[in-house]
């Protein structure tokens, strides 16, 4: 039986998934929702019976979906969800869960409360990357002492993203990838403190409000600390993105293209060629069409223990002191 899928959202990850998704075998994108038709239908256009929406209602009354893509800016969460919860309806939502903390709390309750399980997978696409897998298997039996990881580049070209009510900030719209990693390889958070700082961006563009520098320290559970930077302030095209692990063996550096070991006496490198987004659409597709959810990497209430971290790393960047991931 052929899936019907519809997406949310006509930006660049929708594209990303849509042509994943219509090259799959038995998939059909089947109806794209936008903020207006012209835009849906341009997408919609994309895939061969495909139809544009501009309104969510209309799109799941007017066409039988059996799962829903959301790729959607942070701030537009919230409704969507609970939506597609009350009806049933499987979804996939990109990461962040939102730009606080208030809506992911309110739509993973309603999870909860649905009378059965709904399938449903988060877009933290590095953990289905082969050089994250493989990064998990060298740590096994190694004590992780400390972790440096880091975020740094150009400011996103949407105006949405330099607002903090749009994105909730670089450090939850973008660098929730390296926490989210951090969690993923050595363990759980629990207490943050960062300093933010607006420095460049807000003399570039208008309406600024979100911070262009900070770093973050933050206590594990397992007694390592770690320091997470970010910053929007380079020039296109010049950045850097990766997460380094000290442990009492040696050093596991891993970047989206890499994985670098050094260990005492030994020093190498892995450069595996892979798309994790398909690796995650996969996944999310095989749950549908047999209920095992397995091979989900990040589900909601996974993402929300992400979402909490970078949400207290905010708060504590307003308050000037560390903030407890269970107090909030």
């Amino acid at each position: 039986m052929e899936l019907q899928i519809g997406i949310v959202g006509t930006g660049w990850f929708s594209k990303v998934h849509g042509d994943i998704l219509a090259a799959l075998d038995g998939v059909k994108v089947a109806a794209v929702c936008g903020t207006s038709l012209p835009k849906a239908e341009s997408l919609a256009s994309r895939y061969e019976g495909s139809k544009g929406y501009d309104n969510l209602a209309d799109m799941l009354d007017g066409t039988k979906l059996d799962a829903v893509y959301l790729c959607i800016p942070p701030h537009a969460h919230g409704t969507i969800e609970a939506e597609l919860i009350d009806r049933g309806i499987p979804f996939l939502v990109e990461k962040p869960l939102g730009a606080e903390l208030e809506t992911p709390l309110d739509i993973y309750s309603r999870l909860q409360a649905s009378s059965k399980p709904l399938i449903h997978s988060v877009g933290y696409h590095f953990r289905y990357k082969a050089q994250t897998i493989k990064l998990k298997e060298l740590l096994e039996g190694k004590t992780v002492g400390m972790a440096l990881g880091c975020w740094m580049g150009d400011m996103p070209q949407v105006a949405w993203w330099r607002e903090q009510s749009g994105s909730g900030g670089q450090f939850i719209e973008q660098t929730t990838h390296i926490v989210d990693l951090l969690r993923y390889t050595a363990g759980e958070v629990e207490e943050v403190y960062a300093s933010y700082a607006n420095r460049v961006v807000h003399e570039q563009y208008e309406g600024v409000s979100v911070a262009d520098v900070g770093t973050v320290t933050l206590k594990l559970k397992s007694g390592a600390v770690a320091n997470i930077s970010n910053t929007c302030v380079l020039p296109a095209g010049v950045g850097e993105v990766g997460l380094s692990l000290y442990t009492d063996q040696g050093i596991l550096s891993w970047s989206p293209d890499l994985l670098g070991v050094s260990l005492s006496g030994e020093k190498s490198t892995f450069r595996i060629e892979d798309n994790p987004y398909r690796a995650e659409n996969e996944a999310f597709i095989h749950a549908l069409r047999t209920g095992d959810t397995s091979g989900i990497h990040s589900d909601y209430g996974d993402a929300l223990k992400t979402q909490r971290v970078t949400w207290a790393a905010l708060e504590s960047a307003r308050t000037g002191k560390p903030v407890q991931i269970n107090n909030i």
